[in-house]
């Protein structure tokens, strides 16, 4: 077998590697923060979700529908109740009265703060059953694939 051939082989195999592992991890991640969100803190996943662009800069009703590919209707409703519930708030811009700004509030970013701690914890617990060497590796991996992204 020539270089060439063992490379491409090697390749293969870290894709295969990629799809046996990420998505079910990825999907258990969603599903703790889901536990997290909705059991502990009392809003959906949508509404965690709205809150993580926000936090993330999106700062409008149109730049969050834009961003999960849904109606401004849709994500308008959301966001009256996050309003109501304390955790968002809007701010018209004086300069064009049509922009009207979503930030979080202090409350909105400690339940951010919350849900985000929570999860880190819960993904320390689950990766410290890793040694010290995997744990590196593992590292060195997600330094290779922030690269690529």
């Amino acid at each position: 077998m020539d270089a060439s051939t063992r490379s491409s082989e090697k390749l293969r195999q870290a894709v295969d590697g990629f799809w046996e592992t990420y998505p079910p991890l990825w999907r258990m991640i969603q599903a703790h923060i889901r536990l997290v969100a909705v059991e502990q803190f009392n809003i959906t996943v949508e509404q965690f979700h709205i809150l993580r662009h926000i936090r993330r800069g999106r700062d409008s009703v149109s730049a969050l529908a834009e961003a999960k590919n849904i109606s401004r209707p849709a994500i308008s409703q959301s966001v009256d109740l996050l309003v109501t519930r304390g955790f968002i708030v809007r701010t018209v811009n004086p300069q064009d009265r049509r922009h009207v700004k979503l930030d979080l509030t202090a409350d909105g970013n400690a339940l951010m703060d919350a849900i985000f701690g929570d999860t880190r914890q819960w993904m320390m617990k689950t990766f410290s059953l890793l040694s010290a060497d995997e744990i590196e590796a593992l590292t060195c991996s997600m330094e290779s694939l922030k690269k690529i992204l």
